[in-house]
């Protein structure tokens, strides 16, 4: 006879499957689900464990366990595309806020990141983005402004890209992609949602124009739940 815990996190799992369960609800206390399923608190646990690790569920300390929204947004990894594009493409239309559109001078690791002297400024520009009321991305550019000299909110909350092309005339050409996960920093926590999240998943992006020339930097940090992140390659013969 198969384990216990397995049948239990099949049956969990059919129910969140079929919106017994309903997204962002808890699910019943450990006990409860002891006394339902007849069985030990460990066994529970050990079912538990297994919706987390497939996705179902996230753990919440000291409140526990909420069911993660199934319908997750595929982000393509290799395509060059604006956030505007990609969000034309989803039922659900996302808000963005812009928390800083300003010249700055570029700190020590964005002089690394985009190769610059030392005290030459930059546009930095904060973004996050919105789903069903929940923060989920934020958006980090970082511009040259000798490249793009001037950038307003009003451009940023609309689409950077559709500006830079459409009129400035600059043809971004390709990037280069890295893709990290990392612990949650103070400002993640600060702007995006993140309760019962202990991760983010960071995309790094550098951006080049058709001359080669690099001109922005940017980190695109997720939140793991909503975003699936995919690609197609095929075998060279």
């Amino acid at each position: 006879m198969r384990n216990k815990y397995l049948i239990i996190y099949q049956e969990m799992a059919q129910k969140i499957e079929k919106e017994t369960f309903k997204a962002n609800e808890f699910l019943p206390s450990e006990n409860e689900l002891a006394e339902q399923y007849q069985t030990s608190r460990e066994t529970i646990r050990k079912a538990l464990n297994l919706l987390a690790q497939n996705g179902y569920i996230q753990k919440i300390r000291g409140k526990g366990s909420t069911v993660i929204e199934r319908n997750k947004f595929d982000f393509p990894v290799s395509g060059l595309v604006s956030f505007k594009e990609l969000a034309d493409k989803m039922g659900e239309k996302p808000i963005t806020t812009v928390h800083q559109c300003a010249k700055v001078s570029a700190n020590e690791f964005i002089q690394k990141q985009l190769k610059l002297a030392d005290n030459q400024e930059v546009w930095e520009i904060i973004r996050t983005r919105s789903f069903s009321g929940q923060r989920v991305i934020l958006d980090k550019d970082y511009l040259i402004t000798r490249t793009v000299q001037h950038i307003s909110k009003d451009i940023a909350e609309a689409s950077i890209y559709d500006y830079l092309e459409n009129n400035l005339g600059l043809i971004i050409s390709f990037a280069k992609k890295e893709i990290i996960v990392e612990e949650p920093t103070a400002e993640d926590h600060e702007l995006l949602d993140l309760e019962g999240f202990y991760n983010v998943v960071v995309i790094k992006n550098y951006v080049y124009l058709d001359d080669a020339t690099l001109f922005q930097y940017t980190e695109s940090r997720h939140r793991p739940d909503k975003f699936r992140f995919v690609d197609f390659a095929r075998r060279e013969h």
